[in-house]
Parts: C-alpha cells; structure tokens; sequence
C-alpha cells in the first residue's frame, strides 16, 4: 500500500510537503500480521511467488554467502543465524542448519574473507568459518560495542576496497537531541573494529546497507519520525556521502525544519541533504538489494528491490510491501512501484497478512524475502 504522498526520485530537489500536523497523529498497528495457511502474496506480472522456507520465529535479514548458500537472522528467542541450502535450484526446499545461536537479537549478516560479520544489537562481533561449507569454526569475535535498545537493527557493509566495515545503527527516540554520537547514524571501522569514525549522521533510523555495485556508493534505508502526520514526514531510500548530514531529529528531508524540536544547530539544518528517493510517510524500510541476477527481464537488472515492514503511524496503512526502484548507470531513473503485495485486504481494518523484512538475490536470480509476520521466506521467480 502506498502513501497519499506519492513515492519519488528526488534528484536532489526538495519536494512539495504537508505542512506538519495537517494531520492527527494516528496510532494504528496492526493486530494480527499472520496469514491463514496457504496464503500467498500478489506479484507483478510476468512473475510468480512461492514459499520457499517457512516455520521461522521472526525471519529478518537475508542475504547470500559466497559459496550461494543463504543466512538468515531469526531474531527472536535464542537470536540464531540459520544457514538455508537448496544448491543451484532454489525452488527446492531447502536443508536448514543453524550457524549459530544464543545471539542479542542479530540483524544484519555479511561476509569478508574467511570471517561472517553480525550486527548484534549490542555489539558488531564476527566469526571464523569455511566460505566453502558454511561451517563455524570458532566462537564470536567482539569488534565494536554498540548500544543496546532503541531502534534495536544493526546493519553491516564493507566499502568497496575490502578495507573498511560500514555499522548502521538507529536513534533511541522519534526526537530527542543529545543521543550518543554513534547513533542515528552510519559508522565506518577497520575490519577489526579500530579506528571507528562518523561516516553519514541524521539518519533517524537507517536499516538497509549495501554497496551499489555500478557506482560503488553506499546506499541505506530510513524510518523516519514519527507523529508529524499521516503523510509526513516520507520514509526514504538514499545513497549516502562521507560526511554528510540528513536531518534528523532538527529537520527532515533537508532542511524542512521539525516544529517540536529545539533548533541547537542551524548550522547542520542549512547543509541537510535532501535523499535521493522518497518512499512514502511510515512505510517502514528495512533490507533492500539490487538486482544482480538474470532471471528477471532486463527492466530490472540493476534496480532495486526495498522490503517496507508497514505503518503503525498512519490512519489508513502504507507499506507492508516489496517496492522497486529501477536504476540507470548507478542512478535511481524512475519513481518506486510496488512489486510484492497483497498483505493488506483492508487498509482501514486491524489484520495484516505478513510484514517483509529481508530481500536478497538468490544464486538463480530468483528474488527471497523474509516475513517475519508470517515466519516464512517467500521465493519470487519468473513465470515459465
């Protein structure tokens, strides 16, 4: 489901808003977000969906190893990260194996060399494994400390070089000023954890982290505040600069100052980047990929797939859908449409039936997204 406020590239010019507050501030979870047995979302034409691993307990972040086995954090309970095989196809149901577990509520999952790196939600540790096997072969290595509560996802993504590790983690609050530095932001490292500095700040909230692989920039994806509106302000999805600032809690979607917040620096307001692609108020963000695979047609090759959880912050429901973004030369060419959906009967009534999370390509260029309101992932290909 959309947001009234249409879904857009920006190239970097402000957008027509709401005023703050044109709106009353709607508090509007969903009751229940498990759909009955046999429930399958819609896709877009030419496509079709199955499920292709299912009985998690909160499946989140997916991604694919080297050797194209699948990790998946399933973040509740134990907090595991479970290894899914099916070989080359991955229609098969898979074999599941858990890598490892005990983990504080592990999100993001990324792997360098012989090492899997893991954002817990206190902490940025890494393993030793067999890239070939997917077996651990130690136990966790702490890297960074990382605080604990608040927007509890941690994201992690290596610079294009190899060098260096990238580690998103959210605010603890819609609006407050004087939370940690490392928060509400994107921090870079060494592969060890040292040497740890600011590299993008005023990003409420920023989930998604990957390398766009035609440009080699860094590009996230952001819940914005909350209470402004039904339709402000936009949730977004935006590659990000060395140094750069976005807003946040002073101000949003450049400088469009929040009305509820003390204004300490000005001077931070005046330089807010506008993101490049708004993705409608409270959709909600998390994964998103890039195309890489050949499978889908050629439209797709190189754009972007962007997993959105769903509102809460809404009086009718936006979101709780898979969205796509095309890419020309590295570069957003074309406003967000909805690609995934169906998760949504009744934007005014209290059920949903799931809330994606993860997106990743698989080794067939089949698209993975994890549900973690249905505790299945869903299998995306196209139609013989």
């Amino acid at each position: 489901m959309t947001a009234y406020l249409p879904a857009q590239v920006t190239q970097g010019q402000k957008p027509k808003l709401p005023a703050p507050f044109e709106t009353k501030a709607a508090g509007n979870g969903p009751n229940k977000e498990k759909p009955p047995a046999g429930f399958l979302p819609k896709v877009s034409a030419g496509f079709q969906v199955s499920v292709y691993a299912s009985g998690f307990k909160r499946p989140r972040w997916l991604t694919v190893a080297p050797n194209g086995d699948i990790f998946l954090a399933d973040t509740t309970g134990s907090g595991q990260i479970i290894v899914l095989r099916s070989g080359k196809d991955t229609s098969a149901a898979p074999e599941r194996e858990v890598f490892v577990d005990g983990m504080n509520r592990p999100f993001g999952i990324a792997f360098h060399d012989d090492y899997v790196y893991v954002g817990n939600m206190n902490e940025l540790v890494r393993f030793k494994y067999d890239p070939k096997t997917s077996k651990r072969l130690g136990e966790k290595e702490h890297l960074v400390d990382l605080p604990s509560g608040g927007h509890d996802t941690r994201s992690v993504a290596f610079s294009p070089d190899g060098k260096h590790v990238f580690i998103a983690v959210g605010s603890n609050s819609n609006i407050n000023t004087g939370e940690p530095a490392i928060r509400a932001a994107v921090t870079i490292c060494d592969l060890d954890g040292k040497n740890a500095r600011l590299y993008a700040t005023g990003l409420r909230n920023p989930v998604g982290l990957a390398i766009e692989p035609v440009t080699g920039k860094l590009w996230t994806s952001v819940n914005e505040r909350d209470d402004l509106g039904d339709d402000l302000p936009p949730d977004y999805f935006t590659s990000l600069k060395d140094g750069g600032f976005y807003g946040w809690p002073y101000s949003y979607i450049g400088d469009n100052v929040d009305p509820r917040v003390k204004q300490e620096h000005p001077e931070l307001v005046k330089r807010a980047i506008v993101p490049d692609v708004l993705l409608g108020a409270h959709v909600a963000p998390l994964q998103f990929t890039f195309y890489t695979g050949k499978q889908f047609p050629e439209s797709y090759w190189g754009g972007a797939f962007v997993a959105e959880h769903g509102s809460w912050n809404r009086a009718s429901r936006s979101g709780y859908q898979v969205a796509f973004v095309a890419f020309k030369d590295g570069k957003p060419s074309a406003d967000p449409v909805p690609f995934l959906t169906g998760m949504v009967p009744d934007p005014s009534q209290k059920d949903v039936l799931g809330r994606p999370v993860g997106v990743t390509v698989a080794p067939d260029g089949a698209l993975l997204v994890s549900d973690d309101g249905a505790g299945v992932v869903y299998r995306v290909s196209t139609t013989k």
